[in-house]
């Protein structure tokens, strides 16, 4: 009888849910819990000390949002973009230096081979034995610059990275701290 009552209440609730699922999509809503306000897409906690109401929240966060630019004259999503930038930048720097290397070792060896032809000619007379060593040295060369390349313009992509996440963080840093000021004045608890 158990596995009865529980197999009607299975049919019961399913449609209930799936209504439910239906309606929320409908209507282009998300549950609360999944609404995400300016500050905390900012990363800051926000209480609102006063009682405010969840609309008021929003208008005053909005409204310290703009002050906040105004008086640091940083943008925190803006600067997110910057470090994006940046590493779109760095990345695209090495598939251009890996895409300028290739065929280094090819064309290392033919100019080996070249000079070591005529140094072999002109100093044991066998132009063959002297290609040969000359394309294995040119090869070797050219290879190991080409490595050199590639790995000095993955350093430089790093470094161009690093700095600029390091000058987003500031920037955010200084805009969160006006942000945070211009609630605490409307009466917020704030935490970043």
């Amino acid at each position: 009888m158990s596995r009865f009552v529980v197999a009607i209440a299975l049919l019961v609730a399913a449609p209930v849910g799936i209504l439910w699922a239906q309606q929320t999509q409908q209507a282009g809503t998300q549950p609360a819990s999944a609404q995400k306000t300016l500050a905390a897409t900012l990363g800051v906690a926000v209480f609102p000390a006063a009682g405010q109401a969840a609309d008021k929240q929003s208008k005053d966060e909005a409204e310290c949002y703009q002050w906040g630019v105004q008086n640091t004259g940083v943008d925190p999503f803006a600067a997110q973009k910057q470090v994006e930038a940046a590493q779109q930048q760095a990345a695209q720097q090495q598939q251009q230096t890996q895409q300028a290397t290739q065929g280094a070792g090819a064309k290392g060896a033919v100019k080996g081979a070249a000079a070591g032809a005529l140094i072999g000619e002109v100093a044991s007379n066998d132009a063959g034995e002297g290609a040969a060593y000359g394309a294995a040295a040119g090869l070797l060369i050219a290879r190991r610059g080409a490595k050199q390349a590639q790995t000095q313009a993955q350093q430089q992509g790093e470094q161009q990275v690093q700095q600029a996440q390091a000058l987003s963080k500031e920037q955010t840093d200084a805009f969160r701290k006006a942000f945070s000021v211009c609630l605490e004045a409307k009466k917020y608890l704030v935490k970043y």
